[in-house]
């Protein structure tokens, strides 16, 4: 059977058709400011510059895709584009919206999505893993362009959720052509500042202490949207006491991430409710197999983590019962596999952890060549995943129980990803959130041979695999579903038996608020703006 872009697409054309119809008409409530607060700040303004989720979800309050997921359903549906075809199995055809316009009051047309396609896919990019399988964008005339593409790709409006677009005249006036490279310390003007089309628009940013959105009077799609939010205000607030006082005192609306120790007093307090629900975004442990000598460590001459039994000796060495029990009190879902089950490709069989035991990581090492241990660099944020810090902390004392010595340092989110996509960790923590809700999405970036066009864009550790190249290759343009489901499977459990990685487990993500706020948990973890009421 075929997996072709037509079903969703001739889905796409239906939902363009329905319009409006099945939108709620606008709150008549009094609108109010929305305060908000998660641990880390945005890394950046950048639509194209860093793939984050906490910044990818802001800037969908700012910017737009041309198509997006229903916050309730999570169905592709209309945004920018109001229909889409296949001309051809490597060519669609997307209308756009009329009356469209930037916050500065300019027309969105063509030649803006356009540019913005073709920016994602520029060199600095941190976003080629959206835009893999595209060739390149055409304009048809000032309402239509086609995507052309290097074959048949079945996630292509998967992936164009995450391509938004920015305004080619703004950024040409602003040279801002070309977006941000996180990897070095040169800034443009679209790092710190933003226009777009999107419901809000940036009032100011200041790093790490506050940023601040309001109306954008021009956003087409006011007099449907539910929210009667008219400024957003977000403060970044690392400590978790204080980030949890800020919500109990009644200063902030919203936490994006509560902890787990805040969660049982939040749940008591007769002012604020709960709302629970499981990320599709997997924490684990990546490593450098790449250099032939560790920086940092006690081994000369060669690299301890190229060997396979080495790494499953540190998996083994992890007692994931115990961090799901008291570092995360309860709040994970231990796995084996590096996408959660809601993610095409994921089944029972890859979600299957090797077992704790501390005897067999022993054995593996002295197999191995280190019957004492060795030492080792082990990199991990503090405030950018639930008890980051504190998970990396309990892990450096269930290896030194198997003789490894790993000297942790713990980074802030805006200095820790640049620096291991610098390759300059030789153990680190990551975790990936998936979009597409497809295998390939993961695969691809973590696990294929560094290359381009997005291919190992976070394989940071430099994993090489000859059948995985193939595998993931493969996937791109696989279009016989059952077919594609086997390459998909196949290529998680290849990183399981070869320990490309050490997966932990699957973010559990609580969002605690007062009583009078209203917003749709989503499984990425982001807020939906045009549906946020406080009452």
């Amino acid at each position: 059977m075929k997996a072709s872009l037509g079903i969703t697409l001739r889905r796409g054309a239906l939902l363009a058709a329905l319009g409006a119809a099945g939108l709620l008409m606008a709150a008549t409530v009094q609108a109010k400011p929305f305060k908000w607060s998660s641990a880390s700040d945005i890394p950046t303004l950048d639509i194209h510059s860093q793939n984050n989720a906490l910044g990818n979800g802001v800037h969908a309050a700012i910017y737009e895709s041309l198509v997006y997921y229903n916050s309730r359903t999570f169905k592709i549906e209309p945004r920018l584009a109001t229909a889409w075809r296949e001309v051809s199995p490597t060519q669609v055809r997307f209308t756009l919206r009329k009356g469209v316009k930037f916050s500065d009051g300019s027309d969105l047309t063509a030649d803006d999505v356009v540019f913005s396609l073709d920016r994602a896919r520029s060199r600095s990019s941190n976003f080629q893993v959206y835009t893999q399988g595209i060739a390149r964008a055409v304009k048809v005339d000032a309402s239509t362009v086609d995507v052309i593409l290097s074959g048949p790709n079945p996630v292509l409006l998967n992936q164009m959720t995450e391509l938004r677009i920015m305004s080619k005249a703004w950024a040409e006036k602003n040279r801002s052509v070309d977006p941000k490279d996180i990897r070095t310390k040169d800034e443009t003007f679209a790092h710190r500042n933003a226009m777009g089309s999107g419901a809000f628009m940036v009032k100011e940013w200041q790093p790490d202490q506050r940023l601040v959105l309001v109306k954008n009077p021009n956003w087409w799609g006011w007099k449907e949207a539910p929210t009667n939010v008219t400024e957003v205000i977000y403060t970044p607030i690392k400590n978790e006491a204080t980030r949890a006082a800020a919500l109990l005192s009644g200063e902030i609306d919203f936490i994006l991430d509560p902890s787990p120790q805040d969660l049982p007093r939040m749940r008591n307090n007769a002012n604020l409710k709960v709302v629970d629900g499981v990320e599709n975004r997997t924490i684990f442990l990546g490593m450098d197999q790449f250099r032939e000598e560790l920086p940092g460590s006690n081994v000369k001459g060669k690299n301890p983590l190229k060997d396979v039994r080495v790494r499953k000796a540190l998996y083994q060495a992890i007692d994931i019962d115990s961090i799901h029990r008291v570092t995360m009190r309860g709040l994970s879902q231990s796995t084996g596999a590096l996408v959660s089950p809601q993610v095409a490709g994921w089944t029972e069989a890859v979600h299957k952890r090797f077992p704790y035991s501390q005897d067999d990581a022993k054995k593996l090492l002295t197999e191995a060549g280190y019957p004492n241990g060795f030492e080792v660099d082990f990199a991990c944020p503090n405030n950018r995943y639930i008890n980051d810090e504190e998970i990396c902390q309990a892990i450096t004392a269930m290896w030194s129980k198997v003789g490894v010595r790993a000297k942790l340092r713990t980074l802030p989110l805006v200095t820790y990803f640049p620096m291991i996509q610098r390759y300059e960790a030789s153990i680190y923590m990551l975790g990936w959130g998936v979009p597409t809700f497809d295998a390939l999405y993961s695969l691809q970036s973590l696990t294929r041979s560094v290359g381009t066009g997005g291919d190992g864009n976070y394989n940071v550790g430099r994993y090489s695999n000859a059948r995985m190249d193939y595998v993931v290759d493969r996937i791109k343009t696989e279009t016989d579903l059952p077919v594609r489901n086997r390459l998909l499977t196949e290529g998680l459990q290849l990183q399981n038996d070869t320990v490309a990685h050490i997966p932990l487990h699957n973010q559990v993500i609580p969002w605690a608020m007062k009583k009078n706020v209203e917003v749709v948990h989503r499984a990425d973890n982001r807020l939906d703006w045009s549906l946020i009421k406080v009452n």
